[in-house]
């Protein structure tokens, strides 16, 4: 699997870490997180601050209620996968389609062909394929992610909300920008009016996704 080097993680990237070397922060560790990391060492990033050196990280449980944020020095992280590569193992992992989540990514991958900026899975589709578990189930959701540096046009969003619509499995689609992330829904369907943007911080109202 081709996989980049660490670089800069951003929101919704993926890192392979060595077991044992989070930092809870003060953060109560719950007795599972442990077991989950030694038998697979894999963490996401997490919009929130953190300590220097250190990237926030959330630790996937064995279902939806098992999810724990904590932190990891910058130099246990040994590898890291972006949204756009394991979109990239998307496109050719055929025998990974067997689920409705994955039968959406193929979907998107064809209705979305050509869009100039950088995308792809997260969630547990992203997970599955950067790790070769088989953690999607049939009610999985398809969540994605959209990089947008530069402003994207409420047409330009709607054109694309248009085309996830109507599929069998629900599509979440995050856009970040270098200041924060936002809902494509939202922005498509309710522009010009406020919507919430979120922040290492803290989320809050606004209408300016790019600062400008």
């Amino acid at each position: 699997m081709m996989l980049l080097e660490f670089d800069s993680p951003q929101v919704h990237d993926l890192l392979e870490i060595e077991s044992g070397s989070l930092a809870t922060g003060g953060i109560a560790q719950p007795p599972w997180v442990r077991k989950t990391l030694i038998n697979c060492p894999w963490v996401v990033v997490r919009r929130a601050l953190a300590p220097g050196g250190h990237i926030a990280v959330g630790v996937r449980g064995a279902d939806r209620s098992g999810r724990w944020g904590g932190y990891c020095a910058e130099r246990h992280v040994k590898r890291i996968a972006r949204p756009a590569t394991l979109l990239a193992l998307g496109r050719t992992a055929g025998h990974t389609y067997r689920t409705p989540a994955f039968l959406a990514l193929r979907e998107v991958i064809k209705k979305w062909r050509g869009v100039p900026f950088l995308w792809g899975p997260t969630g547990s589709v992203g997970f599955e394929l950067a790790t070769g578990r088989p953690v999607t189930t049939e009610a999985s959701d398809l969540d994605l992610a959209i990089r947008a540096p530069s402003p994207i046009g409420v047409e330009q969003a709607r054109w694309l909300w248009d085309r996830v619509l109507g599929l069998q499995t629900k599509v979440d689609v995050r856009v970040e920008t270098p200041l924060c992330g936002f809902s494509l829904e939202e922005y498509a369907c309710a522009s010009p009016a406020q919507i919430l943007l979120r922040f290492p911080d803290a989320p809050r109202l606004g209408d300016h996704p790019w600062g400008l």
